[in-house]
């Protein structure tokens, strides 16, 4: 515990470092209302600051507040936004509603501040994890059920209107697994695995990557009818049985080698093989009980079959499998110092695989806050529940941060004044262990409209997997939130939690690490999917949390990983979470910036160029691709670029207090995700729909490596005019478009 001396030089301290960190003095006051608050241990003190700057506490109604018979109404603060440029006010042209917006930084960012402090205070206070870590918790189960039914009635008693998501999905569970001879029993498996009976040669090949099997072909070994054994990592478990059957690998085994994962012999390893989300048996529609099941399957099903070995087996098999030794510099040696990691191709292995398909009942629910302006608008947080084994760092912690975050905006609209313009829906997902299947049913039930409602989605899965770093997957539009919201909480993390020291000099001295958003990241649906800016952020050391998809996840083993801090930074997380929704839900302007999409797509762009370039010098394709140029679409670059400089110039010439004339500009800016999502595609057959972010023939990361001239001038024509879409989308009115490009 701090002294109140020592508290009262850290408050200084902060302030003199506040005002030369962020050059705004506004941010002074923030800091200096979170020292007295926490030096005090006064929640009442924000009240205070609150009545000063008149703003009224009311009590919470489900819809705006007019103004009453005898001419007295309730004060909304009115919100900038925070870590907005700074537009130079210039005469306004066209609609009367635009125009030039007076500066107001003072009073309004004092109140979000405060807003944000308020926050911080009540999440800090509360207590995480207790009542959500229960095991066995199988998506569909009593467990499962319990739970949820547990978060509904949570939900209920903060008077949220909670409401419950029924779908009845397919799910495997395991049967029986034999190997040759050889009779092993094994625990673990992969859901969606294709059943049956095969054999073939045992191959070694490293993760399965693609360049992983090149290297295996240039070593003479055959992979087709082979047995592929591959170690756990680098990628997912359904991208490498995708990549071996692309080969022609008649089955994969994955195991978890020691240079990876440090785990005891006998650990099993549980998941699935489904390139994509949802229930692979109703692709592209959801799985209410009244729909129509046509006889159809997800196209990202494997057709072989895929199994998890121990690495007390692995070690076993890899001693016999004789075949080739790799070059030294393949990469493929692992950790086990009783093998040479030979490449097989020698000797012969039986798998059978009988995994059991099962219709399971499951439960999503939700709670909703309803805003005060644009109750239609609104950002979904969200929550995998289940889990195969403990699942603590996977679900549990998340699952506690959901509910929590839940009272504490509760509590700030019911007690202490705080009048969300938009909505936020906290949501509790089930069966997330196969593949987001709950969320994604969702998605799909709602595909027609969702995307003009939902704004933005924060997932709170596996927030906390241990100390000394801090990582996240965006949509380029929440780069500048996250850098924002990490700057805010810097200091803040400092006085309330001062033993989580490594965090607060992670956040200093590095930026925000992100990294492309996988198709395992229960993020990715909404995104390439469903065309909704999400996110998903770790606080994690700075190797991988490997104990996902084990027994191993447990209270234990992530104490542990965050040297028993695990409850102080799962509050960092819940706060960090809560100041972005904190923006997105009352700063006047939605905090999404367009603008960051600029180099993303200058990147994707380039790479199609220097690839035709690459196809032009190859002779035999050079008369095929002499005409072909990808010009266009970096014209239709361009319009993205003016679109999005016209949209923050109509910005800086508007009174964001015109409230009609914020929604037309925040129309604006929610068209752009969705508008990425290429119109030319079926979401049946390819879900992932997104021109930069998602899967298929359709992507500019496609067209940049594709050899089929004739696809490659169908996919060029088709990008070029999903981007052009997407920029006449964000102009906004039609008789401003200009479609040259």
């Amino acid at each position: 515990m701090q002294s109140q001396s020592d508290k009262l030089c850290f408050v200084f301290s902060f302030l003199f470092f506040s005002f030369f960190f962020f050059k705004q003095l506004y941010h002074c006051y923030y800091f200096a209302a979170l020292a007295l608050i926490q030096l005090l241990n006064l929640e009442h003190v924000a009240l205070i600051i609150f009545s000063l700057l008149q703003v009224k506490s009311v009590r919470y109604s489900r819809f705006p507040l007019q103004p009453t018979e005898n001419g007295e109404s309730h004060l909304e603060v009115k919100l900038s936004e925070d870590g907005a440029e700074e537009f130079t006010d210039v005469e306004a042209e066209g609609s009367p509603s635009f125009r030039p917006a007076p500066q107001n930084y003072s009073r309004h960012s004092i109140a979000f501040l405060l807003l944000g402090t308020l926050l911080i205070f009540i999440v800090g206070r509360c207590p995480f994890c207790r009542d959500f870590d229960k095991p066995g918790r199988s998506a569909g189960n009593d467990e499962d059920m319990s739970l949820a039914n547990s978060i509904f009635d949570e939900f209920k008693k903060l008077e949220m209107d909670p409401w419950t998501d029924i779908h009845y999905v397919q799910l495997q569970n395991p049967n029986k697994v034999q190997f040759g001879s050889e009779d092993f029993s094994l625990t673990g498996y992969l859901a969606y695995s294709a059943t049956g009976r095969v054999q073939g040669k045992l191959v070694y090949g490293n993760y399965g990557r693609k360049e992983d099997l090149d290297i295996v072909n240039k070593n003479k070994v055959e992979l087709k009818d082979c047995v592929l054994l591959v170690r756990a990592g680098k990628i997912s478990f359904a991208e490498q049985v995708a990549n071996a059957e692309g080969r022609g690998a008649s089955a994969v085994l994955i195991y978890p080698d020691e240079a990876d994962y440090n785990y005891v012999a006998d650990t099993v390893l549980y998941g699935h093989v489904h390139l994509g989300s949802g229930d692979p048996y109703t692709p592209g529609f959801p799985s209410f009980n009244h729909t129509q099941f046509p006889p159809t399957q997800s196209s990202g099903l494997p057709k072989i079959p895929a199994q998890t070995l121990t690495r007390s087996v692995a070690v076993k098999l890899l001693q016999k499998i004789g075949g080739p030794e790799p070059d030294e510099t393949s990469g493929f040696k692992g950790g086990f110092k009783q093998v040479s990691y030979r490449l097989g191709g020698i000797e012969n292995i039986t798998l059978e695989v009988n995994n059991k398909l099962v219709n399971k009942e499951i439960h999503n629910v939700f709670g909703a806050i309803k805003g005060f302006d644009d109750p239609d608008r609104y950002i979904v947080l969200g929550a995998q529940r289940d889990a195969w084994g403990s699942g603590y760092a996977r679900a549990t912690v998340g699952t506690s941060v959901l509910v929590q975050l839940a009272k504490a905006f509760h509590e700030m609209v019911e007690n202490d004044g705080f009048k969300p313009r938009r909505s936020l829906v906290f949501a509790s997902w089930s069966a997330g262990e196969y593949g987001s299947v709950g969320a994604t049913e969702w998605l799909e039930g709602y595909m027609a409209s969702i995307d003009k409602k939902v704004f933005t989605y924060i997932s709170l899965d596996g927030v906390v997997m241990g100390e000394g770093g801090f990582m996240a997957s965006a949509s380029p539009l929440l780069y500048s939130l996250l850098e924002t919201t990490m700057k805010e909480g810097l200091l803040c993390f400092f006085l309330f939690y001062p033993s989580t020291i490594t965090i607060i000099i992670i956040f200093f001295f590095f930026p925000c690490r992100m990294r492309p958003m996988t198709i395992d990241d229960p993020a990715y649906p909404f995104l390439a999917f469903s065309g909704i800016p999400s996110v998903s952020f770790h606080f994690i050391k700075p190797n991988v949390y490997t104990y996902y998809g084990t027994q191993l996840d447990t209270v234990d083993q992530l104490n542990y990983e965050t040297n028993n801090q695990t409850n102080e930074i799962t509050a960092i997380a819940a706060q960090f979470a809560g100041q972005m929704a904190l923006h997105l839900v009352h700063d006047h302007l939605l905090s999404l910036d367009v603008n960051r999409y600029s180099k993303t797509l200058t990147k994707a762009v380039g790479g199609v160029y220097k690839h035709i370039r690459l196809l032009s010098q190859v002779e035999y394709l050079f008369c095929l691709v002499k005409d072909l140029s990808p010009s266009w679409l970096n014209r239709a670059r361009g319009s993205f670029q003016r679109a999005a400089m016209n949209l923050y110039n109509d910005i800086a010439n508007t009174n964001l207090d015109d409230k009609e004339a914020c929604r037309i500009l925040n129309n604006r800016i929610m068209t752009v995700e969705h508008s990425l999502l290429s119109p030319y595609v079926s979401p049946v057959k390819v879900p992932f729909r997104h021109l930069l972010f998602g899967r298929g023939s359709h992507t500019l990361a496609s067209i940049a490596e594709t050899t089929d001239v004739d696809e490659l001038h169908t996919q060029l024509a088709l990008a070029t005019w999903n981007l052009q879409g997407c920029a006449n989308a964000m102009v906004g009115n039609i008789w401003d478009l200009d479609e040259e490009i």
